[in-house]
Order: structure tokens, then C-alpha cells, then sequence
């Protein structure tokens, strides 16, 4: 592949390249660049939020280039203030490493092992001396730190910002000087960290690295960034089953998105989508199955993803029960005196929220979804939390929501 066809397919899908000319030039050079991937282990999973940005990684390694997974233990322990309008706590030792096993054993379902390193910024962080600091803090003003939008809000509106949040862009642009970084890639959200990098690795002496920025997700709501914590995600290691059922819930207008930045579709196949739904020729929901379906089969295997897309059009399009083996199976005891079982009957809200049955559910999670009428025992929809279910030894199945079926049966 020529330099040329090679740069813009490095582009694609980028929302901001700084620079282009950068860029051209140390594709010139005909080495193997090193592009640094940084992450903050403040979350055990993956989902695919992170997937569009390790995805261009994979391009880059299929390309010759090696990856610098960097798992910023270090930085994790002051908390990435990016989007914050409060100070984050901080993550303890403990809590980092534990997360930190998690990540490495996730990225490899995309990333080449071959063609990654893995470092932690604690390697070279954790020896800098008080002094090292001080010396490392000299090199960037205030001014241009309190440029950051999250802290100039913050600022303005008198909210409290820690000395070691002001830290935090300095740290992770020391990273790239000492691993030479020739490019970052990052999220829009971390476009000025990587600014302060270029600026510090000019300092000292080094080519400044490429930024390639990749455009924030949103989630399933099709509104906000995608995030564990707002429950709109999609984990990158969930069941082929809940990975599928979730994109099938996606909203339609966010399908395009999710082609170009989660799959391999080629631009003109793309045109084509976007042509044919416009037009009707192509029905959301068939377009959304075929997202779902790429997707699962990406992260699992091309039988996962036809189970999946079966148990899900048996369950949705058909309305039948799921198979049996797609079950959550719970099997309670009639002499278990926790259940206060009466003839062998149990108030909806207990068998939903008891913690000996484990199907799980908080009791103001249950109570909600009875109240919703999110709650059917044996195809009967049940909304009052006193209502007496009688279990039997053949089992009765709870359907909870729209995609979680389970069937319980009572032994003597």
C-alpha cells in the first residue's frame, strides 16, 4: 500500500487529524510507528465505546505499526478530570491493578498481542522525585491548563479544582516523551491532553506525535456518550444473546454511526445503507439486524452470532418463548424457611428480590418494573408487588423486561 492510500485510510473515520502533514511525514520514514493508546483503568470492562478507538489501533497494526497499550496506573490514581464538574476520588491501588487484569485480557479480542506493549505509567511516574515534579510542572503555565473547558467552567462558576487534577494532562503528556510516541489516539474528549503532549515532547527535542482524535459514541440512547455508569452500553465480553438484543434497541437515527465506526463495511456499501433507507428500500429494522449481527460476530463467532439473532426473532419478531436453554434456571426448596413460603406460595416482590433465589433484582428495581407492568409470570402480566405466585415443581417463567426470561421450580 502506498504512503498516500495508507494516510487515508488512517483518516477515515477520524474526526480530527493534527496534523495531516505530520502525519505524511513519518509515514515517509517507512518504520513502524509507536502509537500510544492510554488508558485509565477506572472501570473493569470494555464496551464499545472503547472498541471504535481500539479498532483503528488494529488498522494501524495491520498496517505495520505497534501499539503502546499504556494502562495509566499511575494517572488513575488522581482520576481523569476530562468532563468532570466535580473532582473525581481518586482509585485505590488495589482497585486500579485489579481493573487494570481486566484490560489487558479484553483488548486482545481486538488488538494483535504481537504487535502491542503493554506499559504502565507507574514504571516512570512513581520514581519522579518531588523535584521531578516541580521541574515537570515549569514547562506549562496555568493559563494554558485553565484553557481546558471542563476547567474553565469550573472556574468561572466557582467549583472546586484540585492541584493534582491540574497534574493530570501534565502526567499523561509525559507519557508520550518517554515512550516517543509518534502517534496518540484518543477520544474528542482528549484532545487538549494530547496537546500538552505535542508541546512537551517539542521541548524536548522529539518529533511532535500525530493526534488522531476518533468522535464519542453514544450509547443506546442515542444522547449521551456511551458509559457503564448511564447504562447504555454494550460490553465488548457480554453474551452474544445480550449483545445482540441491546443493538436491536438501538435507536434507528444511530445506526450509520454505528456501521462506520464499529465495522469493516466499505464506503460505498455504506452509501448504499443510507440510499436504501431513505428511499424504503431497506426496512431500520433489517438494516439494525445486520448491525447486530456483524457486531456480535466480530466479538464472537459466525454461530454465536445466528444463534443469537434466531433466539432473538423467536422471542421479538415471533413472540414465542425463548428455548429452554436460554433460561436462567433457579431452583428453590419448599423446606427453605427463608422464603416463608405459604402452601407454596411467595409474594412476586420476595421471589424477585430475595437474595437466597438470585434472580437479583433490588426491591425499588422490582417495584418499578411491576408498576410498569415489566414483570410476567407464565405469560401473565403481574403489577402489584403483593400478589401471590404459586410455584410449582414443573417451574413457572418470569419474564423481567424485555429480554430476561427465568424459569423456577420448587422441589420438596
Amino acid at each position: 500500500m502506498s504512503n498516500e492510500s495508507a494516510q487515508a485510510a488512517i483518516c477515515r473515520g477520524c474526526a480530527q487529524v493534527i496534523s495531516e502533514a505530520d502525519l505524511a511525514a513519518k509515514l515517509k520514514t517507512g518504520r513502524p510507528l509507536l502509537v500510544k493508546y492510554g488508558a485509565d483503568p477506572s472501570a473493569p470492562d470494555l464496551h464499545l465505546g472503547h472498541a471504535v478507538v481500539l479498532r483503528k489501533l488494529r488498522q494501524l497494526q495491520d498496517l505495520g505499526h505497534t501499539v503502546q497499550f499504556l494502562i495509566g496506573d499511575f494517572t488513575g490514581m488522581i482520576g481523569d478530570p476530562t468532563g468532570r464538574s466535580v473532582t473525581r476520588p481518586p482509585l485505590t491501588r488495589e482497585q486500579i491493578l485489579a481493573n487494570a487484569q481486566t484490560y489487558q485480557k479484553q483488548v486482545f479480542k481486538i488488538l494483535l498481542p504481537e504487535k502491542t506493549q503493554v506499559v504502565f505509567n507507574s514504571t516512570w511516574c512513581s520514581p519522579m522525585s518531588f523535584a521531578d515534579i516541580i521541574r515537570l510542572s515549569a514547562r506549562y503555565t496555568v493559563a494554558r491548563i485553565l484553557e481546558r473547558d471542563d476547567f474553565e467552567k469550573r472556574y468561572r462558576e466557582g467549583r472546586p479544582i484540585g492541584l493534582h487534577e491540574l497534574l493530570y494532562p501534565l502526567i499523561q503528556g509525559y507519557d508520550s516523551v518517554v515512550l516517543k510516541s509518534d502517534i496518540e489516539m484518543c477520544g474528542t474528549d482528549q484532545i487538549f491532553n494530547c496537546l500538552v503532549a505535542r508541546a512537551l515532547q517539542q521541548d524536548e527535542g522529539q518529533e511532535p506525535e500525530v493526534i488522531l482524535a476518533m468522535p464519542l459514541l453514544e450509547g443506546l440512547d442515542g444522547v449521551q456518550k456511551m458509559s457503564k455508569s448511564l447504562g447504555n452500553y454494550v460490553g465488548i465480553t457480554e453474551t452474544p444473546k445480550e449483545m445482540y438484543g441491546k443493538l436491536m434497541s438501538l435507536p434507528d437515527a444511530m445506526m450509520l454511526k454505528y456501521f462506520q465506526l464499529l465495522t469493516s463495511i466499505a464506503e460505498d456499501e455504506l452509501k448504499k445503507i443510507k440510499s436504501d433507507l431513505e428511499t424504503g428500500v431497506l426496512h431500520p429494522r433489517a438494516a439494525k439486524a445486520r448491525l447486530a449481527f456483524t457486531i456480535v460476530e466480530q466479538f464472537h463467532t459466525r454461530a454465536d452470532a445466528e444463534s443469537a439473532a434466531e433466539e432473538f426473532d423467536r422471542v421479538f419478531r415471533d413472540r414465542q418463548m425463548p428455548s429452554e436453554a436460554e433460561m436462567q434456571k433457579v431452583m428453590l426448596s419448599a423446606s427453605d424457611a427463608s422464603l416463608n413460603l405459604k402452601d407454596g406460595e411467595i409474594w412476586v416482590l420476595a421471589l424477585l428480590v430475595n437474595d437466597n433465589i438470585g434472580i437479583g433484582l433490588k426491591s425499588n428495581e422490582a417495584q418499578r418494573l411491576l408498576k410498569q407492568g415489566a414483570i410476567e409470570i407464565d405469560e401473565n402480566r403481574v403489577t402489584d408487588f403483593r400478589a401471590g405466585v404459586k410455584l410449582k415443581k414443573e417451574g413457572i417463567i418470569i419474564k423481567i423486561g424485555k429480554r430476561r426470561f427465568v424459569k423456577v421450580f420448587l422441589q420438596d
